[in-house]
């Protein structure tokens, strides 16, 4: 692991966050409560795109496509939350970001059903009915359909291609997966080395992390909900970025060794110093910066496109984990 220093802007964002979620704020985040009722102002599509949204019998999607674009690609984007947030306008901005670094794509996020009220398998069919509308309905190609997801939305794109894999449904083009919640018996050993140093889940085992209510009666270890148990055979192409002071860290790195272990193309970017899903920062920070151009690179090689990203696009980690 290389052993860059953490910028200035990158220090300050992370202290920033340590010292929210030491508050009597950062409890009520932690434990939800905050994140079932977000108060948002509403928020402005950029003008030069369409908005839509789409409802669903359980569930309701929101289509944004570049105005008099039609590419063909499309990312599937399910958002992160712990499985018990709904959807929030950072998604909506992320959401801006994949039609860009997909070079004109179009981009669908869904507000999938979350917990107490919906336990698992709730979030999984109402992702697998997105995907399947974005063939069925829109008449997407596979090879051109990129799954996405942060947090819990990152574990939950996984468990979507496992579970396509298993069914015998096409397969999309890859996977995008940002500080990815893979194992929701949080027994990964990065939960020990980062207790105390990751600043949004550390120093408590009093958060949304643990006992979590989206596993309802299953199997914490069912690879439908936590993909980390599961097999890897035949997943596609897939990018995972995490920062080094996750108690998640594990999650990533654990699966990029199993993805390793039967040779599936991955790659996997260990951000140092950087703590749960940093790229919310977007362009405030340059860790954020290069997350993002990453996936950018990422996502040219996967729709063929030809194309050099502004600014260079570093890497935190180079040992084997980021080849693919």
């Amino acid at each position: 692991m290389r052993t860059d220093k953490v910028s200035l802007r990158g220090r300050l964002v992370r202290d920033m966050i340590r010292n929210t979620m030491d508050s009597a704020m950062g409890r009520r985040i932690q434990t939800g409560e905050l994140r079932k009722n977000p108060v948002e102002p509403a928020w402005i599509c950029p003008p030069d795109y369409d908005y839509e949204i789409v409802e669903q019998e359980n569930f309701v999607m929101e289509y944004l496509r570049p105005v008099q674009v039609n590419t063909g690609r499309v990312v599937l984007q399910l958002h992160g939350g712990g499985y018990i947030g709904p959807m929030k306008n950072i998604y909506r901005d992320f959401a801006v970001c994949y039609s860009k670094q997909s070079m004109g794509g179009d981009v669908l996020t869904i507000d999938y059903r979350v917990a107490p009220e919906y336990p698992y398998p709730a979030a999984l069919m109402d992702a697998l009915t997105a995907y399947q509308w974005l063939l069925e309905e829109k008449k997407y190609a596979s090879e051109k359909i990129v799954i996405a997801g942060d947090s819990a939305g990152g574990g939950l794109a996984l468990a979507l291609a496992m579970y396509l894999r298993d069914h015998n449904q096409k397969m999309p083009a890859g996977l995008v997966l940002m500080s990815p919640w893979t194992d929701l018996t949080c027994s990964g050993e990065s939960h020990g080395t980062n207790f105390h140093r990751d600043p949004q889940f550390g120093n408590t085992t009093d958060n949304l992390l643990h006992n979590s209510v989206y596993i309802g009666e299953a199997d914490p270890k069912d690879p439908y909900l936590s993909p980390l148990f599961g097999e890897f055979w035949g997943m596609p192409p897939v990018l995972m970025q995490v920062g080094s002071e996750e108690v998640l860290l594990s999650d990533t790195l654990v699966v990029a060794d199993k993805l390793r272990a039967v040779k599936s193309k991955r790659r996997v970017s260990v951000y140092d110093g950087m703590f749960h899903v940093f790229q919310m920062a977007l362009r405030l920070i340059p860790e954020s910066r290069e997350a993002w151009e990453e996936v950018g690179a990422f996502l040219q090689i996967l729709y063929g496109i030809r194309w050099k990203p502004e600014g260079k696009v570093v890497k935190r980690v180079k040992s084997g984990r980021n080849r693919g």
